[in-house]
């Protein structure tokens, strides 16, 4: 006997049952958003560990530079002076170009997540109108 057909709750079952499905899918596809953007988030973090230990390296051969550049400003012959101070100037450039580089992946780290917490919000605000 079919208790539930007899009280007439077959429909809301049914309803239950597609909402339950309906719920387990969605949660479903918010883990593999949040697993792909994690991926993304891990490799900008690597990015960013490699750019700073770059940076870092850079700054110290470019202040190395830079001193090496101005002793030799003080020797005698005006040709070394211009290639110390080419040399220096090429190293800056390339801690210029690090650094801008370290800039733009830090502030693109900061927003990890985005799509997963939009999609989140966007759910709750239709439960929040459901109920």
């Amino acid at each position: 006997m079919n208790w539930l057909s007899l009280l007439g709750l077959e429909g809301l079952a049914a309803r239950w049952r597609a909402h339950l499905i309906e719920g387990a899918i969605a949660a479903e596809d918010r883990m593999d958003l949040a697993r792909l953007e994690w991926a993304d988030l891990k490799q900008r973090l690597q990015q960013l560990l490699v750019l700073t230990i770059l940076v870092a390296g850079l700054t110290v051969v470019a202040l190395i530079m830079v001193s090496l550049a101005v002793l030799v400003h003080f020797w005698d012959s005006p040709q070394r002076t211009l290639v110390a101070w080419l040399v220096a100037g090429v190293w800056a450039a390339g801690w210029a170009a690090a650094t801008v580089s370290l800039v733009s992946v830090a502030q693109r780290a900061g927003s990890g997540f985005a799509l997963t917490r939009r999609e989140l919000a966007h759910d709750w605000r239709d439960i929040k109108e459901r109920l």
